[in-house]
């Protein structure tokens, strides 16, 4: 049928999202639904779907857009830096895995070579459900999340070499001489990659970035990492590492974060499909017919897998909660062993009762590994306190770690500013003066390139994307201030700002007054319309011009200003969804004012009264240094450089302002 594909396509995202749906009522992790969803909709069930090579082919798609959000996420220096982890860790993980699950196999009557095939299929982790789970959760940066992340980039550069010694225990090929032909490819790859991500792929995203498109933009994303994907596997080496390699290489550029931004869609779709064609390829026959051996397995997998990964990472020296962390979330078989098991296949390792008894074991292990997450720091607690009595000492140190801030400027409590305009210097250039920390978004790579070089904090990137705002750092910043031109971006920024953080204050400039109201609508605290300021400035020029008298000019610009954002504070209230004590301070606000030398307030005792009685305003807070009083003591005496936040309506504040300037 000319249009089959999509119809089989259209056929699984739709079984999918009603199964997803169902399984989200009891809180059933999505990866399952869609192993589910393949289950039910698979030749060997219902049968809605039959041609699964077509489907396993888009599926493989989505494992190397995963492998390449992973290399963006990481970089070649942190490879590096964490060398010793992958290969000793990696390296006892899959050496040890194998060989006791060799050793298993041959008790339980297996050939040497099917034995040792075994220990193949079961050495490797799942990459695509454990880093997704990681991402999800948070967990990616922590201890056992780098730790896990290490071993399972070992695993997935041994997937070459053990593919190559498939055909060696099957009778047939080179293993050894081919191994070391494709090791030489490798290592002449990673320093290709390397070279690329310092000199090619920042050469080639300034020229696209150039031309201020979206869609260019995205394309040469999809091409570099296909291409690069591609280019390994006609070296010998698989897609999913070709892909990792290019993310590497984006990783080190600036542009990394928008990169990340905009792929993620099409990796979410495509590994939705990963994971269902792998359930389609299940046979329920073979659960009904062998129950207890597959349970068998699969607590031979779990228990295996657990052991050897928690002793490989105890070996170089990480405390025992976060080796037993990572031995945990590691103990299932990955996506990669699906491929091994075609080659055991071709070459007689696996017969069909076999194929399909592993299949339904690696299944459930994968099934497990929400509930592994879950249930992975209760277990460590636990356990970390009987370790101590069955192992030796020096493995129990515990002195490393791999905690690694992925944050160009770490900060907190700061203040984001979306657009380095005029406005945006501007707003900058204020804050650092007054020692606040901000951090810039731009999405004019010349201007992030120049500002950079100045040593301003800045990034790359549109700030309506969520992964851009997580980068900087949105839930743990105080302010964020939108300075840019484009009315529908300012709004899609202000609704995503507002959906990650309901405690930041928005404050949003834009052009005319009509479009107040829908960005107070979406979460803006206070928007700022350059039409009614320009207007200020206009009839100030004027008055000016006229010979008005400086102080009747700031007393006009008083009222009017006054007047107006009464109303546009109103137009605010009515588009808060807050509740609570906001609703009895309607009319009052906040000011903060710096005792001057020889002020009316230098030198007064609160318990006089000043402040209150001649403006009627309240101090709330006095700050001295370093040092925050809240609520006052009436005998407390105001020093020069002391600053107050006083509480009251404009009229209140504007009188009290005074009380705090010299007097002449």
């Amino acid at each position: 049928m000319e249009f089959g594909l999509l119809k089989d396509i259209v056929l699984l995202l739709g079984l999918a999202l009603v199964t997803l749906l169902l399984f989200r009522q009891f809180r059933i992790p999505p990866i399952i639904g869609f192993l589910v969803t393949g289950f039910i909709a698979g030749p060997h069930s219902l049968g809605l779907v039959n041609n699964t090579h077509e489907v396993e082919q888009m599926a493989e798609i989505g494992v190397v857009l995963l492998l390449f959000t992973i290399g963006i996420e990481f970089s070649l220096k942190e490879l590096l830096r964490i060398r010793q982890l992958v290969l000793w860790g990696g390296g006892l993980q899959v050496g040890l895995t194998i060989g006791l699950v060799a050793l298993v196999s041959a008790l339980a009557g297996f050939t040497p070579a099917q034995s040792v095939f075994f220990g193949f299929l079961v050495s490797l982790s799942s990459t695509a459900i454990l880093m997704k789970l990681l991402m999800d959760s948070g967990e990616m940066d922590t201890p056992h999340g780098k730790a896990a992340l290490g071993i399972l980039i070992f695993q997935d550069l041994c997937v070459v070499p053990l593919m190559l010694f498939v055909p060696f225990l099957g009778g047939a090929g080179n293993g050894f001489v081919d191994i070391a032909l494709v090791s030489a490819k490798a290592v002449v790859v990673v320093i290709i990659a390397h070279l690329g991500a310092r000199f090619a792929v920042p050469w080639i995203f300034s020229q696209v970035v150039r031309t201020r498109s979206r869609e260019l933009f995205i394309l040469t994303i999809i091409f570099i990492g296909f291409g690069t994907a591609w280019i390994t596997a006609q070296a010998g080496l698989s897609l999913a590492l070709g892909a990792f390699i290019a993310g590497l290489a984006i990783s080190e550029s600036e542009y990394s974060h928008q990169v990340m931004g905009d792929i993620i869609p099409f990796r979410d779709t495509f590994i939705s499909l990963f994971f269902i064609s792998v359930g389609m390829l299940l046979n329920p026959a073979t659960i009904l017919s062998h129950p207890l051996t597959i349970v068998a397995i699969v607590a031979i997998i779990i228990v295996i897998k657990f052991v050897v990964s928690t002793g490989a990472i105890l070996v170089l020296k990480f405390p025992v909660r976060v080796a037993l962390t990572s031995g945990l979330i590691l103990a299932q078989v990955g996506e990669f062993a699906f491929v091994l098991s075609h080659s055991g296949m071709k070459y007689g390792l696996l017969t069909e009762t076999t194929y399909q008894i592993f299949l339904a074991s690696s299944i459930a292990t994968m099934a497990l590994t929400p509930l592994y997450l879950k249930i992975a720091h209760p277990v460590a607690e636990k356990m970390s306190s009987i370790l101590p009595r069955l192992l030796p000492a020096f493995l129990l140190k515990g002195t490393r770690t791999t905690g690694v801030n992925h944050v160009r400027f770490p900060m907190e409590g700061h203040v984001i500013i979306v657009g380095y305009g005029e406005n945006g210097k501007n707003v900058a250039r204020v804050l650092t003066g007054n020692g606040i920390p901000y951090l810039a978004i731009e999405a004019n790579h010349l201007t992030v390139r120049s500002e950079r070089k100045k040593g301003v904090k800045i990034i790359f990137g549109d700030a309506s994307r969520p992964e851009i705002l997580e980068h900087s750092l949105i839930y743990k910043s105080r302010i964020m201030v939108v300075a840019i031109s484009d009315a529908a971006a300012t709004r899609r920024i202000v609704s995503q700002a507002r959906s990650m953080n309901k405690n930041i204050h928005l404050i949003v400039r834009t052009r005319y007054i009509i479009e107040m109201e829908p960005l107070y609508a979406l979460g803006a605290n206070e928007v700022i319309p350059e039409e009614f300021e320009t207007s200020i400035e206009i009839f100030s020029r004027v008055l000016r011009n006229y010979l008005v008298p400086h102080d009747r000019i700031e007393e006009c610009i008083g009222e009017i200003r006054k007047d107006s954002y009464q109303m546009f504070r109103s137009m605010s209230r009515r588009n808060s969804h807050a509740v609570g004590i906001s609703s009895y301070l309607a009319g009052t606000e906040l000011m903060t004012c710096r005792v001057q030398k020889d002020s009316a307030a230098d030198g007064s005792v609160l318990r006089d009264g000043l402040v209150r009685g001649r403006s009627g305003a309240t101090i709330l807070v006095i700050k001295r240094g370093n040092e925050i009083i809240s609520n006052p003591d009436p005998m407390w005496e105001l020093h020069p450089d002391d600053i107050v936040l006083l509480l009251g309506n404009p009229q209140q504040l504007s009188i009290a302002s005074a009380l705090f300037e010299p007097t002449l």
